[in-house]
């Protein structure tokens, strides 16, 4: 297709939107579009429909079928309202949960949704405010739900906001449900085909009762009580970096045991404009910044910091040299199959009917503990809602340890269903407690099971230098679009930080 033709269609399709049943807020934004000289954004807004895939929608906010706006976010709703009908006609009130990040207009969909939820005899469970992802997935749980959405684009840039749709086991949808509901979107062909009009009578807002329940589970998850209180005033800095975190992650720790959590006070403000970071991603070393400043102002023995919906869990520790270095995905899963693990088995717990989830890009070192231990290791997919669905099949029949990603998600628990760092952040200052009990660092922790296992990994081989690339291409389990980064075998490789005079502090190369 060549631009005009591009333009011609894309003008078109704007102008539906300007004698369609859209609000003149809407409307205003398409003509400005329509009037600009330069036509990039009309047509970026336009070219396409945004598309409700397996993960839902996600795309930068705006006007335009190609954009986050009340229309795209209510065709997504009106489409699961459809296809949950259809699925629980024998339900007598079919029920919902909906949560939302800190981003801008997340709590405007929020509202949107419940509306045509409840527009659709629905029964809506809306959170008052802003709540960490795995809470939500935790409530429709808790609550015996069919379904649930967040509203949350995760640690992307400002400009984008996302809608994340959840089945009835607080897991995002897998087959044949993900599939079904895209059909069930797909097949709202007009924004009149969409009930805005909510019922109040059936949309009930819940906030404190549920954040008491769910932290009230996650203190069950301690494996060392004796640890924390001999190491209650651990030096903690936490920051949630602007997002949900600060709603339950410092409280969760306090009722954990731990008395001193340290705060960024710059990003504990709930913004969705993340004001203090460039990106709002704890995994990058910039958007620790300043929370590894404030644990250098206050000797701290660990840094924490969660993503805007509190599911990813970034760490920063001191190494052997007093350097503050972040500890990236694969290193933090490690740590968490090592402790769960080996405190399993010293209480205990481990009978051969337990079992650990990682996904086929997570490092290897895992399966060496799980195995040592007579645990069952399953690796799956690429992506949360995998980890989830293994639980799902084994409910009822093994016990769940824990599971994670390299991509600085991990779940130590299985009351919710995403990746959780609010119960990651307990259970690694737990770990960091306990270790400290033991005479090490997280640090030397970490560095003991990367010997361990290079010993291992070495005899009757040809030692291979740290921070190698596997050849993953050739690797059956490993799909062909798996970045070799992923495969990285991870020791030294973690991201050190060297801090000046002023305390600021630059990505330094591995060795």
């Amino acid at each position: 297709m060549d631009n005009n033709t591009l333009l011609t269609e894309v003008i078109a399709k704007a102008q539906t939107w300007l004698d369609g049943n859209y609000n003149e807020e809407t409307k205003n934004e398409v003509r400005r579009l329509l009037e600009a000289d330069d036509k990039t954004d009309l047509i970026e807004s336009f070219y396409r429909d945004l598309e409700f895939g397996t993960g839902g929608l996600r795309g930068i906010m705006g006007a335009g079928t190609n954009r986050m706006n009340i229309y795209t976010v209510g065709a997504a709703t009106q489409g699961l309202s459809n296809y949950l009908k259809a699925q629980f006609p024998d339900v007598p009130q079919i029920s919902v949960v909906i949560g939302h990040d800190c981003r801008n207009n997340s709590r405007l969909f929020s509202e949107i949704s419940a509306n045509i939820f409840s527009a659709n005899g629905i029964k809506v469970y809306l959170f008052e405010d802003l709540r960490p992802t795995p809470e939500a997935s935790f409530a429709i749980r808790h609550l015996g739900c069919q379904s649930g959405i967040i509203l949350t684009a995760s640690h992307n840039p400002k400009e984008y906001n996302g809608y994340k749709a959840y089945w009835n086991d607080g897991a995002q949808m897998v087959a044949p449900h993900d599939v079904n509901v895209i059909t069930e979107v797909n097949k709202i062909a007009s924004v009149d085909d969409i009930k805005f009009e909510g019922n109040p009578a059936l949309i009930e807002i819940i906030g404190e009762e549920i954040d008491k329940a769910f932290i009230a589970n996650i203190k069950k998850l301690s494996l060392s009580p004796d640890s924390i209180k001999r190491n209650s005033d651990l030096k903690i800095v936490y920051t949630p970096i602007h997002g949900t975190g600060v709603k339950l992650i410092p409280r969760a720790l306090k009722e954990y045991g731990f008395t001193n959590i340290i705060a960024v006070p710059e990003q504990n403000v709930v913004s969705g404009n993340f004001p203090t970071v460039v990106s709002p991603n704890p995994e990058e070393p910039a958007a620790l910044d300043m929370a590894v400043k404030k644990a250098i102002e206050t000797d701290a023995d660990i840094v924490m910091a969660s993503d805007p919906d509190a599911d990813r869990l970034g760490v920063a520790v001191k190494n052997d040299k007093g350097e503050w270095i972040l500890v990236n995905g694969n290193q933090t899963a490690l740590i968490f199959i090592y402790y769960l693990i080996r405190r399993w088995k010293e209480l205990g717990k481990l009978n051969g009917n337990q079992y650990i989830v990682k996904t086929i890009v997570t490092t290897e070192i895992i399966k060496q503990i799980a195995e040592r231990n007579s645990v069952e290791m399953f690796d799956c997919f690429t992506g949360f809602k995998w980890i989830a669905a293994v639980i799902r099949e084994n409910e009822g029949k093994k016990e769940y340890i824990g599971g994670g990603e390299e991509s600085y998600g991990f779940l130590p628990e299985d009351f919710a269903r995403d990746k959780d760092a609010v119960s990651s952040c307990t259970v690694m200052a737990e770990i960091a407690a306990w270790a400290k009990d033991n005479g090490k660092t997280l640090f030397e922790l970490l560095q003991d099971r990367i010997r361990l296992w290079q010993r291992k990994r070495n005899l009757g081989s040809t030692q291979r230098k740290i921070g190698s690339r596997r050849n993953c291409t050739n690797d059956a389990r490993f799909p062909q679009q798996s970045s070799q980064r992923n495969c990285r075998i991870e020791s030294k490789s973690h991201k050190r930080l060297r801090f000046t005079e002023n305390d600021r502090y630059r990505q330094r190369k591995s060795d």
